[in-house]
Formats: C-alpha cells, structure tokens, sequence
C-alpha cells in the first residue's frame, strides 16, 4: 500500500515529525521567507499530496481546488481563519487545528505583556538606551499595581481561563464576555464573572483579548469601545489582529483615552502601522505567543499527529469542520 504524501508548510521542529514519517511520506515545502512565490509553488505542487501541515499560508478557494487530492488540512496552531473551513468541508476535507500545545505558553505571553505593561518595562528600558535615568519620584514616571484592580477577558476559552488563573493568583479580579456564559464549574473555580461587552470596557483597568477571529468578532474592539475605557486601562491582544481597529487604536493611543496597548498581532502582518513604532505606551512582540522551545517542539508533534491518526487510525484528532 502506498504512504500517503504530507505537505509540510512552515517553520515546523523535524524532530518532532518522527512518528509521522513512518507512516507517511513527508515533503517539506516553503517555509513562508517569500509569500507569494511559496504561494505559486504550492499551487503547482499541492495536487500531490494527500495531506498538508500549514502555519500561516492562505487555504483558499483557489488553494483548495487545486488540491485534488488533498484529504486533511493540519492547521500549525489554534488560529484557522487563514483556511477557509466551510469550503474545505464542501470538499469533504478535514481541518483540524493544535489547541492543547499553544495554550500555556500563549497565556504567559499574555500575563508578560500585561505586567510589563504595569510596570511601563518599555518606557523605561527606552528611556534608558537614550541615556536619560528617569526619577521614579516623579508620579508621571511611575507606573501601576496591579493586586486589585479588574482584568477583563474576552473569550473565556482554554487560554482565556488560564490568564484568569494568573491573574487570581496576583490578587486582581476578573471579568469577562463570552457569546455564551461559562460552565459554571469554570466560572467557580476563577472566580469570574460575566458581564456585557460594555461593561468589560468600562469596567476593566486590564482587557486582555482571547477570541477567535470570524465576522462578528472583526473590529470588535473599535472606537466605540476604547471610548468608554478608561483613561488608565491597558488593552492587550494575543488573539488575532482583525479584533482591533488599529485606526482607532492609535487615535485612542494618541489622546490619551486609554494608557496604552501590548500587542502580539497584527492586522497586515509582519507590517505594524508606523504610527504604533514611536509610541512608549505601546508594546510589540512579533506574534510570539507559541515561541518557546518546547512549546513549538510540542506544536509540531500536535500538528503531525493530527494527520498521523487520520491516516493510521481514520480518526480524525481536533477537526474543527
């Protein structure tokens, strides 16, 4: 019986593909250094394979026809709004996508940036690599405790909870909006409690985004909302960048009406808008949220081993159409 042929798309750990290769024959493929040009060669090529491991690479329409073949798209992270599931599942595709393996490492980049950005890390560190030793006497210099102030949360999912956990164990409280409420196992064990989505605004010193991207939930984040915020409140993003207006971020930005943001995502990524590079209430990491050695090492195996029991076991692990 021949092995089935795996795609691999992106900057996947090797070492973490072992099962897969005994079970299948695995290619692979670009790694995303030149976009358009990987896109072509995939477009040629994909009609090849009966199985695709992707990070950040469109699956489109145009993507998915050409994949004549193609029986199961292995999203290389919890994020799939770069797929186009319902036209995939029309072709009798599975997606499936690696919600376990990002889970801790994307809340600790979301608790980071929300502590760094308390304690204003980028306004100091800059400071000092222009050689001004700011006076921390100064109350503009200072920055904020966080033990009792409001944590907004919005999308209590797996890496929502675990920021709730966080921050119960730093003494804040927490609020948070879902689409639907919580179990409320879950909403006991945080401590969390729900709220309208303009009360998260007003109410939280700290909104911290963890909601999928899709059409209701694009721009969710607008001027409307980073209005009725207040004046000392943070917004982080570790989600997607289309939650957020940027525009209007940077308006908010600018005037003062929040204190600032801490953003791993990006609307035009791996462009930031320019207006957000010279502004000291503003932190930016490169979409890092899975960074870290294990972490991505974990991310690789989750991804192979959703297409590895597909093929060997017919099962079809984390499908998400």
């Amino acid at each position: 019986m021949n092995k089935a042929k795996i795609l691999v798309l992106g900057g996947l750990r090797e070492d973490a593909l072992t099962d897969l290769k005994e079970v299948c024959q695995v290619d692979i493929g670009p790694v995303g250094h030149r976009p358009e040009d990987d896109r072509e060669w995939v477009l040629d090529h994909i009609a090849e394979y009966d199985g695709v491991i992707v990070a950040k690479m469109v699956f489109d329409q145009e993507m998915i026809d050409a994949a004549k073949n193609l029986k199961i798209i292995s999203t290389y992270g919890v994020g799939f709004d770069h797929v186009d599931i319902e036209y995939a599942k029309e072709k009798s595709i599975v997606v499936s996508n690696c919600p376990k393996s990002v889970l801790r490492p994307t809340a600790e980049l979301a608790w980071t940036l929300i502590m760094a950005s308390a304690r204003r890390l980028h306004y100091y560190d800059h400071a000092l690599r222009e050689g001004v030793y700011l006076n921390a006497d100064e109350y503009d210099n200072q920055g904020y405790s966080i033990e009792g102030k409001t944590l907004g949360i919005l999308g209590l999912g797996r890496i929502g909870q675990q920021v709730a956990r966080f921050a119960r164990a730093f003494g804040m409280k927490v609020i948070y909006h879902n689409r639907h409420q919580a179990d409320e196992k879950v909403v006991a064990e945080l401590g969390a409690k729900y709220v309208d989505l303009d009360t998260l605004a007003k109410e939280s010193d700290f909104v911290s985004l963890h909601t999928p991207a899709t059409d209701e939930t694009y721009h969710i984040i607008d001027a409307d909302f980073l209005k009725k915020m207040k004046d000392t409140a943070f917004l982080v993003n570790v989600a997607r960048g289309s939650l957020v207006d940027g525009d209007a971020l940077i308006a908010a930005l600018k005037n003062g009406s929040i204190a600032g943001a801490a953003l791993d995502v990006f609307e035009n990524e791996p462009y930031p808008k320019p207006e957000l590079v010279g502004m000291d209430n503003v932190i930016m990491t490169p979409h890092v949220g899975s960074a870290t050695h294990v972490a991505r090492f974990n991310l690789s195996q989750e991804a192979a081993n959703n297409v590895l029991s597909f093929f060997k076991d017919n099962k079809a692990i984390n499908q998400i159409n």
